[in-house]
């Protein structure tokens, strides 16, 4: 087993005594496992210097090695206000300051906050409506709930929620938006028009930072994450400032869509987060005539999903939309009612969460 002072001093020759010193930051060991960032000054050749930093940490036993680099100008700590989120959006340039510090009481554990990310192998199955639909149910459980729609590139959950004004800033501090009962941030309040985000990793990150960091939070019982698909830096990230999170997630019954989705499941593991369950979205549809389900994406995916993740599945939700309509006050196309089918099915998957908390507790 590795431990995070032999990790520092294998890499303390190129961090001491030179003047153009790196600076290591985000450390993190699991095992045999290493993830870090490396801070390096302008100019540096990557290739090599990655060659070595995983050379020195290979021969302290390390198997796994992770790097990020940023250049230390772009990690310099600067003043910045909730104005810099939107400033980069808009393509003012990244957003400075905060690096992996975070000045945030809702990451501090004594909180008692709960974080789950909502992950998935693939886009367009569902995840986004399971996060939306999941923390709608557990507000409405009376849990106080916060929802970051990580999903900086595709962020669908303004829309999904039926979310149309932007936050304000009060006190420097930028005031997230409710709406049923869930305090929600995203990248598209801070976005013109739909316009596409055209960013490289580094910036992704710094904008999840913000998202903890800029935000007037207040006091909380949960929050969850509605990650990007894939396995990419956002979930390195979470992982980073949010070690303790657990993920769910969620796949279709399709065979395909399910073996892509245990990938999202090994990056959980990997990054040493609980897998609290599976969720098999698009599981079936109801026959309008005769009343029987009809399984157009096949069967079977989301239970086997779970085997191979050694979890349970959560639930299996139907094929459809709900039948909200434009004129209701609070209206969203994508959240369920509470008296509805699918809106029990996430209370019940509300209960079942509630109650695994209670019994880790």
């Amino acid at each position: 087993m590795l431990t995070r002072e032999q990790v520092l001093e294998a890499v303390r020759p190129w961090t001491e005594g030179k003047r153009n010193a790196l600076q290591i930051r985000d450390v993190v060991v699991k095992g045999r496992q290493v993830s870090m960032t490396v801070l390096h000054p302008a100019g540096a050749e990557q290739a090599p210097l990655e060659a070595a930093l995983r050379e020195a940490l290979a021969r302290e036993g390390a198997e796994t090695v992770h790097i990020r680099f940023r250049p230390l100008e772009a990690a310099a700590p600067k003043a910045s206000g909730p104005q810099s989120a939107a400033g980069a959006a808009a393509g003012a340039g990244p957003v400075k300051g905060h690096g992996a510090g975070l000045n945030s009481p809702l990451l501090e554990p004594a909180n008692g906050v709960r974080f789950i990310a909502v992950a998935s192998g693939k886009g367009g199955v569902g995840k986004s409506t399971v996060t939306v639909n999941l923390a709608v149910a557990l507000a409405r459980r009376g849990k106080r709930v916060g929802l970051i729609d990580a999903d900086i590139y595709g962020f669908s959950v303004p829309d999904m929620m039926g979310i149309e004004e932007r936050p304000e800033v009060v006190n420097d501090r930028v005031i997230p938006i409710e709406k049923f009962g869930v305090k929600v941030i995203s990248m598209g309040f801070f976005v013109e028009d739909n316009s596409p985000v055209v960013w490289r990793g580094p910036m992704l990150g710094k904008m999840l930072r913000n998202f903890f960091s800029e935000i007037e939070w207040g006091e909380l019982d949960y929050v969850l994450l509605d990650l990007p698909p894939g396995t990419g830096d956002i979930a390195l990230d979470v992982h980073q400032m949010i070690p303790q999170s657990e993920e769910i997630i969620v796949t279709t019954p399709h065979a395909t869509a399910a073996f892509v989705a245990a990938r999202a499941g090994a990056m959980a593991l990997h990054v040493g987060h609980r897998i609290i369950g599976v969720v098999e979205n698009m599981a079936y549809s109801v026959c309008s005539h005769c009343g029987e389900r009809e399984y157009p994406f096949g069967r079977g995916g989301g239970g086997r999903l779970a085997e191979t993740l050694h979890t349970e599945l959560l639930a299996q939700i139907p094929l459809g939309s709900p039948d909200n309509h434009p004129a209701e006050p609070d209206f969203s196309p994508s959240v369920f009612k509470a008296d509805t089918p699918v809106g029990a099915m996430y209370l019940e998957m509300a209960d079942r969460i509630l109650a695994s908390a209670d019994s880790n507790n």
